[in-house]
């Protein structure tokens, strides 16, 4: 009896070990066609995967796809999941053609298809197309991204609109985006669609309706190829059937799809060595340069201000402006930046300046240098410096500055001078004194606690930890605390790299997800700025605060490639523990 329990027992598991295995498999609609028949080809799995690779397809023409869908079910306390990619082909020749092997990393690892042969044969005369409402829906339907220039110069301006194309034939509603493109290796700037409009457009030489989803203008920061990861939405579709109602009207069936936008590759040129000037920060776009000064006559120990304004069209938040120099005689004090700054499909414009207030020491006439400026044009291909013009700065009133024989200010040659008093604490002698030779340290009280004072370790050791085995583990505080100490340490790494721009908000960005993931309970693939706003909604926090949350994690992912001083980077570091002090109040 007890083998034949334990016999159902294993078997039960063996089961169950093998309903949970991963699946990863090609599906055709048919494996024999005619020449002018179209195939309905779908990789699906039952685990949800990345970096998924198509075959080739050898023999055929994408006519249609990939089109993702996504079924999520519970049932009777099961899960179940499935993913499928879909394409659509048309075969370009006849024979035995193979749909290759497609391939996906599951949980770290690899898993690929197997080829599936398909028999291509003259055309039919009746070429079924898969006439269904998922077909229908397919093809009536198209998710765009039309870039504005696909090989741009490294920081020149380019756009991303996302269109979606539907016939008249269909309905869309409940448009809703499950994966949004994060715009690595680029500086992005979303704008604010208002109101969806539908208009009329042409797609690949057919007239659809379209509403513009998203547009996006984007700053490359890096050279080569680049890529855009996918825009993808959930939308339901009305689709017309063949069954119609008692008045003879057309019954539609709505149909749940995901489409995407897909991945675009855009090469950046990088900007040309020959004749590169030396004091080059980055400025690409048509820029003007103004400098100047607030007043050119004053009294020593007054104030005065000059302004250094670059103002135009281009990446005006991506690179530095030029420093001024004076004389030796001014004090000048760090500069106070100011910007202007809207940015719409045309890029970035506007203007950006930086204040230096400037103090003479003494009086006298002080020439104030050129300020030169040089940026890129990338409709000229070719760079341009503009130059200040030099102003003079005539101090009347105050104290005379000494001259040396070379003519330059007593103040900046000034040395310290040191008298032998100064030494007259460092001591010359010691007051050691030897240890006698008949003092024995073994038989001594500090011998004995040596040799037992690991025994006393190892016994409270013990004691700790059978205390502690024999508390009840709460997983859910665990994991919190395990989250919390990965927040701390990122924090903490963070401000090492004040210095470092890039690495610093790697390393804050990093922090901010593990708090959430201690605080909300969700992994790193849940992440999302909606789901993170209703998430914390849920857990009562103030309004304001989950604001700054969200806008703190978006101005982490924007600085990387805006330019800041440690100062910027110190008051992130500072704006980010206040905001998690906040919250920890409120969670």
């Amino acid at each position: 009896m007890l083998k034949k329990i334990f016999l159902a027992t294993f078997l039960l598991f063996l089961v169950s070990q093998l309903g949970a295995q991963v699946t990863f498999q090609t599906k055709v609609s048919k494996n024999r066609m005619g020449i002018n028949e179209r195939l309905k080809v779908s990789f699906e799995m039952n685990k949800n995967g990345d970096n998924f690779t198509p075959p080739k397809f050898e023999g055929f023409r994408v006519a249609g796809g990939p089109n993702q869908s996504t079924s999520n079910t519970w049932i009777n306390g099961k899960r179940s999941f499935s993913r499928s990619y879909t394409y659509f082909l048309n075969a370009t020749r006849k024979g035995a053609l193979k749909i290759g092997q497609a391939t996906i990393k599951i949980d770290g690892l690899i898993y690929k298809t197997s080829p599936v042969e398909v028999e291509v044969t003259e055309a039919v005369k009746t070429p079924n197309q898969g006439g269904n409402a998922d077909y229908i829906a397919d093809q009536n339907i198209h998710l765009v991204a039309e870039v504005s220039d696909g090989k741009p110069y490294l920081n020149e301006a380019f756009t991303v609109v996302y269109k979606l194309y539907y016939t008249s034939q269909i309905g869309i509603s409940n448009v809703n985006e499950v994966e949004s493109p994060s715009y690595a290796d680029f500086w992005n700037h979303l704008i604010p669609i208002q109101k969806l409009e539908m208009k009329q457009g042409v797609y690949k030489g057919e007239t659809y309706n379209y509403v513009t989803w998203r547009k996006a203008v984007l700053y490359p920061q890096k050279t080569g190829e680049l890529v855009i990861e996918p825009l993808t939405l959930n939308i339901n579709v009305q689709v017309p059937s063949n069954r119609r109602d008692i008045f003879g009207n057309r019954i539609n069936r709505q149909v749940p799809k995901v489409v995407t936008a897909g991945k675009r590759t855009i090469k950046v040129k990088p900007l040309p060595e020959k004749n590169k000037p030396i004091g080059f920060t980055g400025a690409v776009g048509s820029f003007d340069l103004n400098y100047s000064l607030n007043k050119d006559v004053l009294k020593a120990s007054e104030s005065f201000q000059a302004t250094v304004k670059v103002s135009g069209r281009g990446n005006l938040k991506l690179f530095s402006l030029p420093n001024i120099t004076v004389p030796a005689a001014l004090e000048v004090y760090e500069p106070e930046h100011a910007e202007s700054i809207k940015t719409n499909l045309l890029g970035m414009q506007g203007s950006i300046q930086d204040t230096y207030t400037i103090v003479p020491e003494y009086q006298g006439n002080y020439p104030i240098p050129i300020v030169s400026f040089s940026y890129f044009d990338p409709n000229k291909e070719s760079y341009i410096t503009l130059s200040s013009k030099e102003y003079m700065v005539n101090v009347n009133d105050g104290p005379l500055a000494k001259k040396t024989s070379k003519d330059q200010p007593v103040s900046n040659l000034l040395k310290p001078n040191l008298n032998d008093k100064q030494f007259n604490f460092i001591a010359l002698e010691t007051e050691l004194k030897p240890i006698s030779k008949t003092q024995s340290f073994f038989g001594k009280r500090n011998f004995y606690l040596l040799i037992s004072g690991p025994f006393i370790l190892l016994l409270l050791f013990v004691i700790w930890f059978k205390t502690q085995s024999t508390k009840r583990i709460d997983p859910v505080t665990d994991r919190q605390k395990m989250a919390n100490r990965l927040a701390k340490k990122y924090l903490s790494s963070a401000r090492k790299t004040l210095k470092k721009k890039e690495v610093f908000y790697g390393a804050l960005e990093r922090a901010l997800h593990n708090y959430l993931k201690a605080k909300l309970h969700i992994e790193t693939a849940e992440f999302s700025k909606d789901r993170i706003i209703n998430l914390l909604e849920d857990k009562r926090v103030d309004a304001n605060v989950i604001k700054e949350f969200i806008a703190l994690l978006s101005d982490c992912e924007a600085a990387r490639y805006a330019p800041t001083t440690t100062v910027g980077t110190q008051k992130d570091f500072d704006r980010a523990s206040k905001l998690i002090s906040k919250m920890d109040k409120q969670l």
